[in-house]
């Protein structure tokens, strides 16, 4: 007989047990030969003993890293005690990162999570090795001058692991405590320090500029702002000094002060960034210099910062004389699923070999260089072209066999043999006798219902689908063995086009809705006018459908003329007359 199930433990238990992630117990599994082997569970969740798991941890001192979480290897305390926030309590915001889960697949990751990924997949391997210049304690250090709650430093983390030390700095002095307790709870033996204060105007990573194997940062796109005034003689400009609402080249300059030579920076910024003409002598100067390695656009929604186009630039610090190699630009910024995006540095050096033209290209510098040196990689990517000119011609054949069709549906009507008389009833009348109620505009309506309409769209008739929602003033349910729906909304829309609306939403309030009137007219003339409606309506929606249909096509055929899947010689009708015809009845219409 196995174990009791109580002295197993699974990985999840192990962590809870050590006050850890369950990313920390997978990675002393992978880092310690020594770890207990499983004694049960499956592949895929293994269950070990509970006594040699706690001998283990008592061996490794594993069990004490909460007491010692914060601190260096050689025991310097690098973050305040936290019982200074709130008295001693932890606020909201810390409470939820604690509560956050450090081992999370790629569909749950947020979107700030899933580019500190990307971003850290771009740090080459040789961030680990140490340069006697750069090395603390032989440890290669990664900085976030920028780090907020920590992110891309966890990435980092959960990337090279205790090969690297990790250093941040935050403004605010709440997220400063997030950022430690988040990489405290995602303890996996790499040590680190978290500094509160102003990067630009109190840069206390300072002792790190020049050495530091890696920046990483997303810098805060909300505040455009920089002290230019106050650092304006300060060195760290080494390629131009910013206007004052450039900041994101102002932390650009700063990511790149702190790196040793050969040492890798990656810097988030937003597509204006690439762009604005104001910051042209700065994106010139890196382009000159040889700093500037690749450009990276991403697709929209990644990053802190909801609907923002981000784009990643890769920057190295040359050792001796520069090379002047071309810039990779790469534009990803089409993907349909962020979660595409390479996450591996591996999958990046595949994807930059394919040297894919509609996804990536090496520019020659002096072609950056050109007019006002734009760095969108959009610019220099041949577009993705997946319609043939035969695509193109089959589109406009099927159009022209769609409109045709459509023109032959177009209905005659009869002539009425004499005018007609109607006696009228209003909406009231036909209510307090039963065939329809007038419900709650809250209510929700149910297919066959008669919607009247906000801002003066026209009455209705509901179909049991989520469009039923858009604009409802009120709803009226129908008896159908009285009235005919159709025949209702048609002639409401008549009547109700006369009426003065005064509220704002532009809709028939309940007490004019009562006032309209209908012709009164047996069932079976009702629905003779309601099918008439109905096949009008249908015809109305389908033209509109392929009015936008047909916009879409010419769009995409001018698309292919820019791009030069088509050629600019083109025909029209081939009948003289029949054109000349048709040119002449729609001006007539």
């Amino acid at each position: 007989m196995g174990p009791d199930e109580h002295d197993e433990l699974t990985a999840a238990a192990i962590a809870r047990l050590a006050g850890v992630g369950r990313a920390a117990v997978a990675n002393w599994r992978r880092r310690y030969p020594e770890f207990p082997d499983p004694v049960g569970g499956s592949p895929h969740s293994p269950t070990f003993s509970r006594a040699e798991v706690e001998a283990w941890l008592t061996e490794t001192g594993k069990g004490d890293q909460l007491a010692t979480a914060g601190r260096t290897d050689t025991g310097t305390q690098r973050v305040g005690d936290l019982s200074s926030f709130q008295g001693g309590r932890l606020d909201n915001e810390i409470r939820r990162a604690l509560a956050q889960t450090p081992e999370s697949s790629i569909a749950d990751l947020t979107p700030d999570q899933l580019l500190a990924k990307v971003i850290v997949s771009l740090l080459p391997q040789s961030t680990t090795v140490a340069h006697a210049a750069g090395a603390d304690d032989g440890v290669s250090v990664v900085l976030d001058p920028a780090c907020f709650n920590a992110t891309l430093l966890m990435a980092v983390a959960d990337r090279f692991g205790d090969s690297v030390k990790l250093a941040g700095q935050e403004i605010k002095e709440s997220a400063a405590a997030v950022a430690a307790f988040n990489l405290r709870s995602n303890y996996l033996g790499v040590p680190y320090e978290i500094h509160t204060g102003d990067s630009l105007l109190d840069n206390q990573l300072d002792e790190y500029r020049g050495t530091a194997a890696a920046v990483v940062c997303e810098p805060p796109f909300d505040i455009p702002q920089w002290p230019s005034s106050e650092l304006v003689t300060d060195p760290r400009w080494e390629f131009g000094i910013p206007a004052p609402r450039e900041s994101e080249l102002v932390w650009v300059q700063h990511c790149y002060a702190h790196l040793r030579p050969r040492g890798v920076a990656v810097v988030a910024v937003t597509s204006r960034t690439c762009v604005q003409a104001s910051g042209q002598h700065v994106r010139a100067a890196l382009v000159r210099s040889g700093v500037l390695r690749d450009v990276i656009a991403l697709p929209k929604g990644m990053g802190s910062v909801p609907a923002t186009d981000i784009c990643l630039w890769v920057l190295q610090r040359p050792y001796g004389t520069p090379d002047h190699q071309a810039v990779r630009m790469v534009d990803l910024s089409e993907l349909g699923d962020a979660a595409d995006v390479p996450q591996e540095f591996a999958v990046w050096q595949r994807l930059l070999a394919d040297a894919d033209p509609t996804i990536s290209r090496a520019v020659p510098r002096l072609e950056l260089l050109d007019n006002d040196v734009n760095l969108l990689p959009s610019r220099y990517i041949t577009p993705r072209s997946t319609a043939s000119p035969d695509d193109f011609a089959q589109v406009t054949r099927r159009l022209e066999a769609l409109y045709t069709r459509v023109g032959q549906g177009l209905p005659c009507f009869a002539t009425p043999t004499a005018p007609p008389r109607y006696s009228y009833v209003a909406i009231g009348e036909l209510e307090r006798a039963g065939a329809l109620t007038i419900r709650s505009r809250d209510d929700t309506p149910r297919a066959g219902d008669l919607l009247v309409r906000t801002l003066g769209r026209p009455p209705a008739i509901a179909t049991g689908t989520n469009e039923d929602d858009t604009g409802i003033a009120q709803v009226v349910e129908i008896d159908a063995t009285r009235l005919d729906a159709n025949f209702l909304a048609a002639f409401l829309r008549a009547d109700a086009s006369t009426l003065p609306v005064a509220n704002t939403l532009g809709a028939l309030s309940r007490d004019d809705l009562r006032r309209c009137r209908v012709p009164r007219l047996p069932l079976a003339e009702q629905r003779r006018y309601g099918d008439a409606f109905r096949h009008l309506r249908q015809l109305k929606d389908l033209l509109a459908g392929l009015a936008k249909t047909s916009a879409h096509v010419i769009d995409q055929t001018m698309y292919g003329l820019t791009t030069g899947v088509l050629a600019p010689d083109f025909t029209v009708m081939k009948n003289t007359d029949q054109a000349r015809a048709a040119d002449e009845e729609t001006r007539e219409l």
